[in-house]
């Protein structure tokens, strides 16, 4: 059966610094972080081409030239297309930069550091089934949200408030860094380059139009950091997705 996802592009965000793993990666982009003895895109496609995505276009930036010549030489088990910044962005400008090449209608967005198994087709069921939706917004709750930023849920199940960083450590509800974002508000985001989608729009975005999509048992991981990059060989290890595998030509 032809999956839903056929139908929908995606943009992995994989143009940021990376400046707290300069150190263990030596110079690589995120997006190309060895785990395992695979880069970490390898991962994300996999996972995107299982789901029944056909098209992903990536948002590179910093170290986007080594992420070219490695996907000139890597057979992909789904189209890739790439656009590239010139200067850092945000990212709502850099999904601004490639919103000519976002077709569908809404479009996957994904942040390129961090992994949630999820069934996007539920999800995309989900933010369909509500036409007030101009985002939908996965999440997932960790047992150390310190580092996020918590996400406040009405009795609706509608996002009502994102909560800043807290000092001490508590279990919490956060962005798990997948979402589902309409053409409506990707027309919207073309003139706000240098902006946060995360900080400076969904949060302003007009009551009861930005959506949760609870995930429970995701396998969530961010490698932004040192010790949660040391952790991913293991966590993925345990993914539960059958991966076809790109090969290196």
């Amino acid at each position: 059966m032809r999956s839903a996802l056929a139908d929908i592009d995606a943009l992995i965000l994989a143009g940021g610094l990376g400046s707290r793993l300069a150190n263990v990666l030596n110079g690589l982009p995120k997006v190309l972080a060895p785990i395992n003895g695979r880069p970490f895109l390898d991962y994300q496609l996999d996972y995107l081409a299982a789901e029944g995505v056909r098209k992903v276009v990536l948002g590179l930036g910093y170290g986007a030239q080594m992420v070219l010549e490695y996907l000139a030489r890597t057979k992909l088990p789904l189209a890739v297309e790439t656009v590239v910044e010139a200067c850092p962005l945000g990212t709502a400008g850099a999904i601004a930069l490639a919103r000519p090449t976002l077709l569908s209608d809404p479009v996957l967005v994904l942040n390129g550091d961090t992994w949630l198994e999820i069934d996007l087709e539920e999800m995309l069921a989900a933010h369909r089934a509500s036409p007030d939706a101009l985002a939908t917004l996965s999440c997932v709750v960790v047992d150390d949200a310190r580092h996020y930023g918590s996400i406040e849920l009405g009795t609706d199940g509608r996002i009502a408030a994102f909560i800043e960083k807290e000092s001490s450590s508590s279990a919490g509800l956060i962005n798990a860094g997948v979402y589902l974002l309409s053409a409506r508000l990707l027309d919207a985001l073309v003139v706000m380059l240098n902006l946060s989608l995360e900080r400076d729009v969904l949060p302003h975005l007009p009551s009861k139009t930005l959506h949760a999509y609870r995930v429970h048992d995701g396998n969530f991981l961010d490698i932004g950091t040192p010790e949660s990059f040391g952790r991913a060989a293991a966590h993925l290890a345990a993914r539960n997705i059958k991966l076809s595998g790109a090969v290196s030509v």
